[in-house]
């Protein structure tokens, strides 16, 4: 998969109405606190994310939620890749593994099922199950 795949692919997703926006971004200060207790109660939460990186890992669940709120407000498929592989090759380089992103992914799905509304939760998980879909193996697997 290349950018321009990645870009072509995003750009199916919809913008997300201006009322779900407002919702995610009244809550998402919350959702994150859900995210790191989440993440913190697994057994196997050093494997993912290597010694010395669980405050690495709570800045990226507070990033990821400001940027998500940013593209939900906004949607732009170019950001939104770049953004992604950015992040992905970041943190790869700082020994988190594949498992994480998918439990993440997972984890975030699971909160914003039972945290949002319906309509809300329905309008934002397209861009989830994007990123679920389209990470790139090569920027997934540890070398």
């Amino acid at each position: 998969m290349d950018r321009n795949y990645l870009i072509a692919t995003a750009e199916k997703l919809k913008q997300v109405t201006e009322k779900s926006a407002a919702e995610f971004g009244s809550k998402k200060d919350g959702l994150v606190a859900m995210m790191n207790a989440k993440m913190e109660a697994r057994p196997d939460l050093l494997d993912m994310v290597g010694a010395g990186n669980v405050e690495m890992m709570k800045d990226n669940h507070a990033n990821h939620a400001r940027f998500l709120e940013s593209i939900f407000n906004q949607h732009s498929p170019e950001i939104l890749v770049d953004t992604v592989l950015l992040v992905f090759r970041a943190y790869r380089s700082r020994n988190f593994s594949s498992i994480y992103w998918a439990a993440q992914l997972n984890g975030w799905i699971e909160i914003y099922k039972k945290e949002l509304l319906p309509e809300c939760f329905q309008e934002i998980y397209p861009y989830y199950n994007w990123m679920q879909i389209n990470i790139p193996k090569k920027y997934q697997e540890k070398t």
